[in-house]
């Protein structure tokens, strides 16, 4: 006989119909065949797909939202002390710098800054603004305006020079020092350091007024605070520094003789 054997014919047809989605009549499909397996298998891979598309395309878009914008109000505010630098010096040494309608312009600039200064970081830290460029820009026109008022007044002869090199020099040698460290850890600003930024504000806007009689005396016994308040917070930030520094290193070295172990 020349005729194919109807096992044969039925395995033939399963193995089309597999491969069509569909069954010959009659037909019941070989163990392990699926009708339809290939569209399901292309679905299955075209869902993993979208799928994989769909959680790449959420983390996109919550790093997006977790980012905040460099043009936020906290960065905003430290941009308009920045820019109050100039215009405080220009009315500083108006007509000489020695007169009292000037120096009271100069003093509203100087006070505006020291308010945006409370602002910025506050706005900051509550509604998630911190940006790279506030952490770096924040530090530079808190120095910007304190380092042109100081130098402003000894140039006028109003502050001794030296009390303007000990209050700078304290302030770029700390953040000089928090970069040098931050490797270990960061050092927070301490209680003393806040009443220290109050209390240099208050002395240097009262210097920058043209005050007379008792409250010229009085401005004089507030920076001599200020500068005491300067030097002993600056000695505590050394100390912490070292502290940190020193258990920083003593977890790295456990750490490699854990390793190593």
């Amino acid at each position: 006989m020349t005729g194919i054997p109807a096992s044969a014919a039925g395995g033939a047809s399963a193995a089309k119909g597999a491969a069509s989605g569909t069954t010959a009549p009659g037909v019941v499909p070989a163990s392990g065949a699926v009708p339809g397996a290939a569209g399901a298998v292309a679905s299955g891979v075209s869902g993993g797909d979208s799928g994989a598309k769909s959680a790449r395309g959420g983390k996109l878009t919550a790093a997006a939202v977790n980012q905040a914008s460099v043009w936020n109000i906290a960065n905003l505010l430290t941009m308009l002390r920045l820019l109050l630098v100039p215009g405080f010096v220009a009315l500083m040494l108006a007509d000489g710098g020695y007169d009292p309608a000037w120096r009271s312009f100069a003093w509203a600039a100087f006070a505006v800054a020291m308010i945006t200064d409370l602002f910025d970081g506050h706005l900051a830290r509550t509604y998630n603004l911190v940006t790279d460029f506030g952490k770096i820009a924040d530090p530079i026109a808190d120095k910007a305006i304190m380092g042109a008022a100081l130098i402003c007044l000894s140039a006028l002869g109003d502050l001794p020079w030296w009390v303007t090199a000990v209050i700078l020099g304290r302030e770029l040698g700390i953040t000089l020092l928090r970069f040098l460290v931050i490797r270990y850890g960061v050092i927070p600003a301490s209680r003393g350091g806040k009443l220290k930024t109050l209390t240099q504000g208050v002395a240097v806007g009262m210097y920058v007024l043209a005050l007379t009689g008792p409250l010229a005396t009085l401005r004089f016994w507030v920076m001599a605070a200020a500068v005491v308040l300067t030097v002993v917070t600056g000695l505590d930030y050394v100390r912490q520094a070292i502290v940190l520094r020193r258990q920083g290193i003593a977890e790295r070295k456990a750490a490699l003789e854990e390793t190593e172990a």
